[in-house]
């Protein structure tokens, strides 16, 4: 009982002194550790245009030799070609990127 209180201390402690970038990093990771059923939405004005579904996450694309963050993110996906949400015969898992820049999208889970 006193080792659970003891780690239970120390991990709010931990948590505590960490900047709010670095709390939302180690959150991002838990999370897609223990996986998530994202949905992609992009749009085009108030129009949805495309739709991924099954995303276990989404990752930030960094340089190579700079390491520096870039404009755009990625992931995998269902390719949900009738926008309904639905993995339907002939959809597939597909790679996709999409600019943060000039892409109107909104990701969330879908339980």
């Amino acid at each position: 009982m006193k080792l659970n209180t003891l780690f239970l201390s120390s991990m709010i402690l931990f948590f505590a002194g960490c900047t709010q970038e670095t709390q939302n990093s180690l959150s991002r990771s838990l999370q897609n550790w223990t996986g998530t059923n994202g949905v992609l939405d992009i749009y085009a004005g108030d129009k949805l245009v495309h739709k991924f579904i099954h995303i276990d996450k989404l990752s930030t694309a960094y340089g190579s030799n700079d390491g520096k963050m870039r404009p755009y993110r990625y992931g995998y996906g269902i390719d949900d070609i009738n926008l309904n949400g639905v993995e339907d015969k002939g959809e597939k898992k597909v790679y996709f990127e999409f600019s943060d820049y000039s892409t109107s999208y909104i990701f969330y889970e879908r339980n």
